[in-house]
């Protein structure tokens, strides 16, 4: 399971945003940004690199149906570097209060009866937080949106602009390491290739 949520981390990030740049758009205010931008290099080599032990852990056996229902605080055994960056709290100081623009996924946590979402997390790939274990903290975005979008489908992506702050917020469904007041949602649309 641990070595099935990092492939589908990596796999929907890279799919996700295999187009993103991540310098300013000529006519934006906003930096696009990849989720992995927001992952300290040590945490990002650990992640790139699983230990040999998780290639034993069988597909649909026990133990990979138990490590589907831990948190990523119990993921957090200190004297391994790969399980620690899956509970990692640690950021990129450098992303504090800027304006940047990032794709992904909603899951929503403040609602009202219309179904119009103000408050969420933010996540690279459908289903963190819901079908499976949360990201790291460091791949999660608390998300405040006062206008509020009305959610559909919780499967559909989306682009978000805000400025995105370096603050930890924890709540039954997981812990985040950065919040962003949201500027701006729309739907998720390849962002346009850049000629050379």
């Amino acid at each position: 399971m641990l070595r099935f949520l990092l492939l589908i981390t990596m796999g929907m990030t890279t799919l996700l945003l295999s187009q993103a740049s991540l310098s300013n758009d000529a006519n934006s205010q906003y930096t696009t940004i990849d989720w992995t931008d927001l992952i300290p290099e040590h945490d990002l080599e650990a992640l790139k690199n699983p230990p040999a032990y998780l290639d034993e852990i069988e597909d649909g056996s026990e133990a990979d149906q138990l490590s589907g229902q831990l948190s990523s605080d119990q993921f957090a055994d200190k004297d391994d570097p790969y399980q620690r960056a899956l509970a990692s709290t640690d950021i990129k100081a450098e992303y504090n209060n800027q304006l940047v623009r990032v794709s992904g996924f909603i899951v929503p946590l403040e609602f009202d009866d219309e179904q119009v979402v103000t408050r969420f997390f933010f996540v690279p790939f459908f289903g963190a937080c819901i079908h499976v274990p949360p990201p790291p903290p460091n791949q999660i975005i608390y998300s405040k949106f006062d206008k509020g979008i009305q959610l559909k489908v919780l499967y559909d992506p989306f682009w978000i602009e805000g400025k995105l702050v370096t603050e930890l917020i924890e709540n039954s469904v997981a812990k985040s390491a950065y919040t962003m007041e949201v500027h701006n949602i729309e739907p998720y649309t390849e962002p346009p290739s850049q000629s050379n």
